[in-house]
């Protein structure tokens, strides 16, 4: 499986994408981005594609109104993400707004889920 790199100006477009909230951290993962709010990821970069987790009446919604495609590796998309269309990438300013408040709406819906525990280190779990 090979992974998509994204453009520098990929990169840029999600960040400016991501709410600018304290409690957003944007981090790289695989070669790409990750935008997590309390250990949970809610958007993501996967090549230039953008990715967001909605809750299932927004998600429903999102695939109902626009081209959205398949979030991750085509032969094994990542289950509960929709790729935002990849029309909105070159097409401007208009929908960097449609793209932002998706964005925003998955910060929304993943803030209100549990925070995820972290993971016990391999040292730990070996010695129980």
């Amino acid at each position: 499986m090979e992974m998509p790199k994204p453009s520098d100006a990929d990169k840029e477009h999600f960040r400016k994408v991501v709410p600018d909230h304290p409690d957003v951290v944007v981090k790289p993962m695989f070669g790409n981005l990750g935008a997590f709010v309390n250990g949970n990821m809610f958007a993501g970069l996967f090549g230039p594609t953008i990715g967001v987790k909605l809750s299932e009446a927004d998600k429903q919604e999102l695939e109902g109104t626009e081209r959205t495609v398949p979030f991750g590796p085509p032969e094994r998309p990542m289950g509960g993400y929709t790729g935002l269309p990849e029309v909105w990438n070159a097409e401007g300013d208009g929908d960097n707004a449609r793209a932002q408040a998706w964005v925003e709406k998955a910060y929304e819906y993943v803030a209100g889920l549990p925070p995820k525990e972290p993971k016990a280190s391999q040292a730990k779990a070996a010695k129980k």
